[in-house]
């Protein structure tokens, strides 16, 4: 049997499932930052895989007779062309991820900076 204080333990634990969340600055900081982050973040993934795949393809070309199966006689040059074009893909890949990164800083910094200066203060004042 439970005692007295485990009962309180495993009610409490219960009815926090049950209570609605409260949401805190550092909750709305935290999803402010994620929205600065997230889509350079995702055109990065997306951009690179992408850019793999055509250079892959390229070099599949000249390494492998599949360029035959596709009917294409020579494959060495289109093969080349095309790992390049795969390779300057992945090689712009984090400039154009670092100007989205900065871009979407610039345009979310106010709001950042004061909801984090209004935390800051808060832990301040509680500290004093």
């Amino acid at each position: 049997m439970m005692n007295k204080n485990d009962q309180q333990f495993m009610a409490q634990k219960i009815r926090t499932q049950y209570m609605e969340k409260q949401s805190t600055e550092l909750d709305a900081l935290r999803e402010l930052d994620a929205k600065v982050k997230r889509p350079a973040n995702v055109f990065a993934y997306v951009f690179g895989s992408i850019s793999a795949i055509v250079m892959g393809a390229g070099m599949s070309l000249v390494m492998t007779d599949i360029g035959a199966t596709i009917g294409i006689a020579s494959t060495m040059v289109p093969g080349i062309v095309i790992g390049l074009v795969g390779m300057m893909m992945a090689l712009v890949n984090y400039p154009m991820y670092k100007g989205i990164l900065n871009s979407r800083k610039k345009k979310y910094a106010e709001q950042i900076l004061t909801l984090s200066e209004t935390i800051l203060n808060q832990q301040e004042g509680e500290a004093k």
